[in-house]
């Protein structure tokens, strides 16, 4: 890690001139907050006494989410359903100052939801709603229009894939087309559905289970280096980061691979944690960090969500306070 603070001070400071389009899947998270101190007598599941329930962006929302409590402009491009759950997402991503215009909103499509019930700080259950998936291929039109709207002005794009149907291989080909043409970077979260349709990408960070998948039958852990160096020059991009959750993180680059150790030594929750090491790691990328060093404050910036319950976006003043602890 870096260890001057005048270039640490720099990188924060280019947090709020950067300008980020999110290109994803839209969900909205639920929660139900409360105590549980006895039984069901209908089943053997515990009573939760619910004292307080919120909402939050959820999916690329909460990338959206991260970028903009880091301080940066943020637009997010996705497809809600004209529902409630659409117009509470909506709302919520107003009232951060998040530029909304670029979703879609269909009459067709019911916005999934995730709704988890939690007592005493731990997880009871997750009731996911989203019986759906997005037939984007036949939106493709309008979310070429939609992209071609301005987006010159965007420093970078974070593509945040959820699989649930966004992200199709034609709408991959037509974002990246347009993005290579206006030479603006592409930050990449996949799902290895789609896993190497992503090629060309400035930066890719699939999460170790994503990256076993993507390799396949001959995937092996003492193989780990080998697999990590050919998934990057088969999918021809700048940057590979994987990430294992609460453990450290692989980083690939052109100039060789760098562990990147763990900060989390209080994990309480690793939900969300994703969102907050991408979108963290492109503003400092694109901010003057080196990739070592975008990683490791990505990973500074996750192990402080990781000790929260839920899933929570970074604060641009908790991430600050813990690289410049003076």
């Amino acid at each position: 890690m870096m260890n001057q603070n005048n270039c640490l001070e720099e990188i924060l400071k280019g947090f709020s001139l950067k300008n980020i389009l999110v290109i994803g899947d839209l969900l909205l998270d639920g929660y139900f907050w409360g105590k549980t101190e006895r039984i069901s007598p209908e089943a053997p599941v515990p009573i939760v006494e619910v004292s307080r329930t919120n909402f939050n962006p959820g999916g690329a929302g909460n990338v959206a989410l991260n970028l903009a409590k880091l301080g940066s402009k943020v637009s997010v491009l996705g497809i809600i359903g004209n529902d409630e759950n659409g117009n509470t997402l909506l709302n919520l991503l107003k009232n951060i100052k998040i530029n909304v215009s670029p979703i879609i909103k269909l009459e067709n499509y019911v916005t999934p939801i995730k709704t988890r019930v939690i007592a005493q700080d731990q997880q009871v259950v997750r009731i996911d709603q989203e019986n759906n998936s997005i037939d984007s291929d036949s939106n493709l039109p309008k979310i070429k229009d939609s992209l071609e709207n301005n987006l010159e002005e965007f420093d970078g794009v974070i593509l945040a894939d959820y699989n649930k149907g966004l992200l199709s291989t034609e709408i991959i080909k037509l974002i990246l087309g347009l993005t290579k043409k206006l030479s603006i970077p592409v930050y990449v979260d996949p799902k290895w559905e789609n896993f190497y349709e992503y090629k060309n990408v400035h930066f890719f960070k699939p999460n170790v289970q994503e990256f076993q998948k993507a390799v396949g039958n001959n995937y092996r852990n003492d193989d780990f280096l080998k697999h990590g160096t050919q998934m990057m020059e088969k999918l021809h991009v700048d940057i590979l980061l994987v990430t294992k959750g609460a453990d450290d993180a692989m980083l690939f680059t052109k100039n060789g691979n760098h562990s990147i150790p763990t900060e989390t030594h209080n994990v309480h929750d690793v939900s969300g944690a994703g969102d907050t090491v991408i979108s963290t790691f492109t503003l400092a990328d694109l901010s003057g960090a080196n990739p070592t060093d975008a990683a490791n404050i990505a990973n500074i910036a996750a192990s402080i969500v990781c000790s929260q319950v839920g899933v929570v976006p970074i604060q641009f003043d908790e991430l600050k306070s813990k690289l410049l602890p003076n």
